[in-house]
């Protein structure tokens, strides 16, 4: 499966960012790509390094401006299409929201961000409400889709639902980056947390994982702190944690042959699904124990 991703720097400027985008996407679809990633909320700035009830503007909803946009791109390409959108559910009620689009510009389905981080300069809380579609993946022409996003990339546990739920693929659209107030090390430490923790998610279930990032520095608007970098470093990993890809940390796209069909090879020979004790997992559900 030739798959496309799209590693962006955002401005202040929307319609400019989509541009930008759309162009992006054609030069993969130009190259082959079946499947095209984008970041996570990928049309605007990450705006969430303040509270600011205006930003609430920016939601919308699904289906909606974006997803007709966006679909119409996919029907003329011919392609998957893995968004990340704002998304208006209702009056007050908003959430982080993976969409995607089958070949045909239809919507094959969504995903509703569920771990929502509360941490300095990424105040998710106050904007999305944490998703309820479950780890369901996607099913679309070219496979099962575990669509996932950013913080939840931290948690084995999503990762072994999708894999237990029948997902092909797992897939991250991510806004990740340091504070400026980080240390070179430090840096380096988170880095290189985020890469081993995701290509751990790819072993353990015999999958192939792509993690597409943001890139460039985002100010923060109320100035309390010097805002994010965002480090790019989008990858792709096979059921064995191999990279397939790894980007830099600017702005770029490439297009990545992944064989599916290695999933079953690698479970047959590491069949870590055949050996869990489920009859022993019931703690996990737990949220501590003593």
């Amino acid at each position: 499966m030739k798959t496309g991703i799209i590693q962006q720097s955002n401005t202040g400027d929307a319609v400019a960012n989509i541009a930008k985008l759309y162009a992006a996407v054609r030069a993969c679809a130009g190259e082959g790509a079946e499947l095209v990633i984008l970041p996570e909320l990928h049309n605007t700035l990450y705006f969430c390094q303040t509270e600011d009830t205006a930003v609430f503007d920016l939601a919308e909803a699904i289906p909606g401006p974006s997803t007709e946009a966006y679909g119409a791109l996919a029907r003329e390409l011919s392609i998957v299409l893995v968004l990340s959108l704002f998304e208006k559910r209702a009056p007050g009620l908003y959430h982080n929201t993976a969409v995607v689009i089958e070949k045909d510009g239809t919507l094959a389905g969504i995903y509703r961000k569920m771990h929502i981080p509360d941490d300095p300069a990424y105040y998710e809380k106050f904007y999305f409400t944490p998703g309820d579609t479950g780890f369901e993946p996607v099913a679309t022409s070219l496979g099962r889709l575990g669509v996932l996003v950013c913080w939840d990339q931290w948690y084995p546990e999503a990762a072994r639902l999708m894999a237990l739920r029948g997902a092909d693929i797992l897939i991250y659209p991510t806004a990740i980056g340091w504070e400026s107030s980080d240390t070179d090390e430090e840096k380096q430490r988170q880095l290189t947390a985020w890469l081993t923790v995701q290509r751990a998610h790819a072993i353990a279930n015999g999958l192939s994982l792509v993690a597409v990032n943001r890139t460039g520095h985002e100010p923060d608007p109320s100035r309390q702190t010097g805002g994010i970098l965002f480090w790019g470093n989008s990858f792709a990993a096979g059921p064995q944690g191999e990279l397939l890809a790894e980007l830099g940390h600017d702005e770029s796209y490439r297009v990545i042959d992944i064989d599916l069909s290695r999933t079953e090879q690698v479970r047959r020979w590491w069949p870590f699904l055949r050996d869990r004790r489920i009859d022993a997992y019931a703690p996990l559900s737990q949220r501590y124990l003593n």
